[in-house]
């Protein structure tokens, strides 16, 4: 059977339409559609070509119209690459005067957690950053990471027990997260290996350190525990000075929209320079220690100035605390902080219900017992807190007898020979005021050195009257007393309505105040005061600070002495001084004597109130050389540890504290000695063998024994103590300028006549001692 293939070229379109599998293909392989398929793919190309233009137009109006809030979010998540954080300040330090670093700021570093990094991928960060921080950190895992998981949306966690961590604890923590880190990278198991620790960081701080804990904490205050806020003493007053102001880092996109980092520094703050010297200073506090660790008191305090510029060296109390733990109160017994929550409560209820009072045993009716605590921590914290030579007020006693004298000088109405007679006591108004040696019937004869070395009330009773009320509270005034020193502290205690005007000073008032009872000071006011006699007059501004500096050491300001007023002549100051120095050589200061030294000083010996309880507070005040004092101590000792009475009235107590402070300060200052001493002379062997009796002896001349004793040297009390009155009393009130209860002031009735000597011999009585004050004061009265 024959077979033939066709050739023919036309055979293509034979089969056109045919149903087989070759219909729609030609020989290069394309397809050929129906016209019916070629107009629906014609139209849905149309249709999708139209709605991505229209999907373009919208977009378009979108951008169009939110252009500005699209690029603001742009820009800020471009912004958010760079990080951004505050470059804290450093708080300026404080030196004393030779530099040695009373308080300063180490830098620390804050744990910040970031949970929402970590919560990311839990499976992969959170319990491998967990057991870093518990490894390095001590903390609790549990707490850390319910935390984490809480706050999983928060970017900045800043945890409370990560607070100031020293540079050691961050970087063994870096450490051991890259470690950890490098440990899991090489795990080549597919969860391991995957692992981190992560959202981990540090952000930089200060922290105030203060090297030497409790020293002059009273002067050098504390900070808030940011370091942004001073607390008392010289970090509360020239807050503004130590503090600076924080730096910045922060990132931002320029014209071109490049990312840019800028780095805005901190400005630290300034550094303080202190009139206080560390050496001075922990000999004062050591003295301080050892009486109260002895005998004790409630308070003990001393001051240490230079009496040429006001500048104080020390300043120190028995009432310390430790600076870098200012908030102790460890020293106080739940007990003592609910007694004193209670007072204080009492005092806020009463404020707060306008003058509703309740008692004591009523406030856990009105408080809860943790309110009461926390009155009772916050009044504790206040008496820790609280510096007694500026803050608080107290009857000053003898060492103002210096002032009386020298008011006396200057106005002209006693002259340095004058002579007073003191028989024990003076009837003023309606009182008998007594003198210390009212019990062996007085002084006797004193002029006005001698009445000044015994410390006789009787003879400045006398020179107080003879002053007048005018000029004495003139001079008051003029020494400072009733005004703030304006000494670079906070918390100075105002004085002006503790002491009497011309207007409101009676004979009673006017009698104590010439002796230091009955109107109030401060011992910087005192020690100012004291000052301007011993530099010939000058009364300078008592300050704690010399100068401030830049971080680059420079001076920026520097505090010169402020020179407030002209308090008394050369002459005056002259006849003090000498009247001081044989205070302390023959008079009741000898316990106060230095070896090798001729230093000069007051006694004082001060009744409180209320005087029938019979307490004291004694005092003395001192300075050396004689001729060019360089250095003035103050010390106060208030209630000593014995019975009230004879035992604790005893001017020697402050005499030896300040003893022992001179002796080891006059060396430390180059003040070289003035007197040979004997390598066996012990100081010691000059103080009298019994406090307050007075030693008999006589100094012989002649050749033999058997001669006649030709002169007796007269002998003086060595120590200024208020004898047993067989409860008597001291006839000085229980009153205050201005005090209501006080009583009413008679006029003067002398009772008897009680003498002058003058310096031409001659006795005047109380009339003649009155019209000699008369002639004195119209005399004035011309003059001006």
């Amino acid at each position: 059977m024959k077979t033939s293939r066709n050739t023919n070229g036309n055979g293509r379109s034979q089969n056109k339409g045919s149903g087989n599998g070759r219909d729609g293909h030609n020989q290069k392989g394309k397809y050929f559609y129906p016209k019916y398929l070629q107009e629906k793919l014609a139209i849905t190309v149309l249709v999708i070509t139209l709605a991505l233009f229209a999907l373009i137009m919208v977009l378009y109006r979108i951008i169009r119209d939110n252009n500005e809030q699209y690029n603001k979010i742009v820009l800020t998540q471009r912004q958010q690459e760079y990080e951004s954080r505050v470059i804290p300040y450093r708080r300026g330090d404080i030196v004393d005067r030779n530099g040695t670093y009373l308080a300063t700021s180490e830098k620390v570093y804050n744990l910040i957690i970031d949970p929402r990094q970590i919560m990311s991928a839990p499976e992969r960060y959170l319990e491998p950053t967990v057991d870093a921080l518990v490894t390095t950190f001590g903390f609790d895992a549990g707490e850390l990471r319910a935390m984490i998981e809480e706050k999983k949306d928060s970017a900045y966690l800043r945890y409370s027990k990560g607070r100031q961590l020293s540079y050691d604890q961050r970087t063994a923590f870096e450490q051991l997260a890259k470690e950890k880190n490098d440990a899991y990278i090489k795990d080549k198991d597919e969860v391991e290996g995957k692992k981190r620790v992560k959202g981990i960081w540090f952000e930089d701080e200060y922290k105030r350190i203060y090297p030497y804990n409790s020293m002059a904490c009273s002067v050098i205050g504390f900070t808030s525990s940011d370091g942004s806020v001073g607390n008392g003493g010289i970090e509360q007053y020239y807050n503004s000075s130590l503090i600076g102001v924080n730096g910045r880092e922060y990132g931002y996109l320029d014209e071109n929209s490049n990312l840019e980092g800028v780095v805005k520094s901190a400005t630290n703050g300034k550094t303080v320079v202190s009139t206080i010297d560390v050496n001075i200073q922990n000999i004062v506090q050591k003295y301080i220690n050892e009486w109260q660790t002895t005998v004790g008191s409630k308070v003990t305090a001393a001051i240490v100035m230079n009496p040429n510029n006001g500048e104080i060296l020390a300043m120190g109390t028995s009432s310390v605390f430790d600076l870098n733990n200012p908030r102790d109160v460890s020293g106080y017994t739940q007990e003592d902080l609910m007694a004193l929550g209670k007072k204080e409560a009492a005092h806020v209820y009463r404020r707060e219900n306008n003058g509703e009072t309740i008692t004591e045993d009523q406030v856990l009716d009105h408080y809860s017992r943790e309110e009461v605590l926390s009155y009772g921590q916050q009044v504790a914290w206040n008496q820790i807190w609280r510096n007694f030579c500026v803050s608080d007020t107290y009857e000053p006693g003898s060492p103002s007898k210096i002032f009386t004298v020298a008011a006396g000088l200057e106005e002209g109405v006693i002259k340095p020979t004058d002579s007073f007679e003191c028989t024990g006591f003076l009837h003023v108004g309606d009182w008998d005021i007594k003198c210390t040696a009212y019990r062996r019937g007085g002084h006797g004869w004193l002029n006005v050195q001698e009445s000044l070395m015994q410390s006789c009330n009787v003879a400045m009773m006398r020179i107080g009257a003879m002053i007048g009320r005018e000029r004495f509270t003139k001079y008051q005034s003029i020494f400072g007393f009733g005004d703030k020193t304006g000494i670079d502290l906070p918390g100075e205690a105002d004085t002006s309505s503790l002491v009497h005007t011309a207007d409101d000073i009676g004979p009673t008032d006017l009698a104590t105040n010439a002796f230091g009872q009955n109107y109030n000071c401060t011992m910087v006011q005192m020690a100012a005061a004291f000052c301007s006699v011993l530099n010939g007059g000058s009364y300078y501004e008592p300050h704690v600070v010399k100068q401030i500096l830049n971080e680059q050491g420079s001076v920026v300001e520097k505090k010169e002495p402020v020179l407030v007023r002209e308090t008394v002549s050369r002459s005056t100051s002259d006849f003090l001084k000498e009247a001081m120095f044989q205070t302390v050589e023959v008079g009741t200061g000898k316990a106060a004597q230095v070896a090798g030294y001729d230093v000069g000083g007051k006694t004082g010996t001060a009744e409180k109130q209320p005087r029938s309880a019979k307490n004291y507070l004694v005092s003395f005040a001192g300075f050396a050389p004689i001729e060019d004092p360089q250095i003035f101590v103050y010390v106060v000792i208030d209630t000593p540890n014995y019975p009230p009475g004879e035992q604790q009235a005893h001017s020697s107590y402050a005499s030896t504290v300040f003893s022992k402070i001179m002796t080891e300060t006059l060396p430390y200052l180059n003040i070289f000695p003035t007197n040979d001493l004997d390598e066996d002379e012990s100081i010691q062997e000059n103080l009298p063998s019994s406090e307050g009796i007075n030693e008999a002896g006589t100094e012989e001349s002649g050749e033999g024994q058997g001669d006649l004793v030709e002169e007796t040297e007269k002998q003086y009390e060595t120590d200024e103590y208020v004898p047993d009155d067989g409860g008597a009393g001291s006839g000085v009130p229980d009153a205050v300028p201005k005090d209501p209860s006080g009583p009413e002031e008679a006029p003067a009735q002398t009772g008897r006549t009680q003498p002058v000597k003058t310096s031409d011999g001659s006795n005047q009585g109380r009339d003649g001692q009155d019209a000699a004050l008369d002639s004195t004061a119209a005399s004035t009265e011309e003059t001006q």
